[in-house]
């Protein structure tokens, strides 16, 4: 049975920092993109940052900087280490699993609230 299970979100102010991680089980981890969405109220869900089963890393424009991916392969963890929060980054986030073969397998875990406020 496939899991990717969220943790560590939570409401903090502004400038302060989060550490997301995303526990799996039930594939082969190794061999997935890993990655972070995010869905604020109202918006549609957008990528926050990914990591490859090599390790190249993408960003989105508005977490350049700010935010790290990293995985762990030994463990079948991802994280997003999120720094310099801002109350635009409140939202839910939402760990992600890919792998391109000849078809598209995804996965997603349940989401976790970050809420950045004063």
């Amino acid at each position: 049975q496939v899991q990717l299970v969220e943790s560590g979100g939570g409401l903090v102010q502004p400038g302060a920092s989060l550490r997301l991680s995303c526990a799996t089980s039930g594939f082969q981890f190794t061999f997935y993109t890993m990655s972070w969405y995010r869905q604020a109220p109202g918006k549609e869900r957008e990528l926050v940052a990914s990591i490859t089963s090599t390790e190249s890393t993408e960003y989105a424009e508005f977490v350049k900087g700010r935010f790290t991916i990293s995985r762990d392969n030994f463990k079948k963890m991802a994280f997003l280490q999120m720094n310099s929060l801002e109350p635009e980054d409140t939202a839910v986030y939402y760990c992600n699993a890919l792998l391109r073969t000849t078809s598209l397998v995804d996965f997603w875990g349940q989401g976790t609230q970050v809420t950045v406020s004063s």
